[in-house]
């Protein structure tokens, strides 16, 4: 993994004069299709003033996930504690929502605005034990570049 150049090009992503939600596609492609094992990108928000989570853009198969309550599955986990959230293995949780058998690992990191935990965006892979420290990197580095055009 190449950090710095998925860094630069996650910047141009955040930088092009497209929508948010263009935006926010653009960078579900560009990781899946750069990063062999992140088998579903995707991008949860907080609903309104609602304890839940709300899908928005993603890469990958569609999920029945499009409404997650704070505290269910690590998504709603990681609403409710502000940090970053890696599953190696998602047989060893015991609160972990399935978005099918191919997923084996998950990692979840929060977007911040003012302080705030506005929504995350959720990695799934089909590999157990994939991510590093270059993936959390990588994805704490989106997370503050999606806060700035969010």
């Amino acid at each position: 993994m190449n950090l710095q150049a998925l860094k630069n090009n996650i910047d141009n992503i955040a930088e092009n004069n497209s929508t948010k939600e263009e935006k926010l596609q653009q960078i579900c492609d560009y990781l899946a299709s750069e990063i062999s094992y992140y088998d579903w990108v995707g991008f949860y928000f907080k609903n309104g003033d609602k304890d839940e989570l709300k899908l928005a853009q993603f890469n990958g198969e569609p999920t029945d996930h499009t409404i997650i309550p704070f505290g269910k599955g690590i998504c709603g986990q990681v609403a409710v504690s502000n940090e970053n959230f890696v599953v190696q293995d998602v047989s060893e949780q015991d609160n972990y929502i399935s978005c099918g058998w191919k997923v084996k690992s998950e990692i979840v990191i929060p977007i911040f605005v003012n302080e705030e935990n506005i929504g995350q965006i959720d990695i799934d892979s089909h590999t157990v034990n994939p991510f590093t420290a270059n993936d959390e990197a990588l994805l704490e580095y989106t997370c503050k570049k999606v806060a700035n055009f969010i």
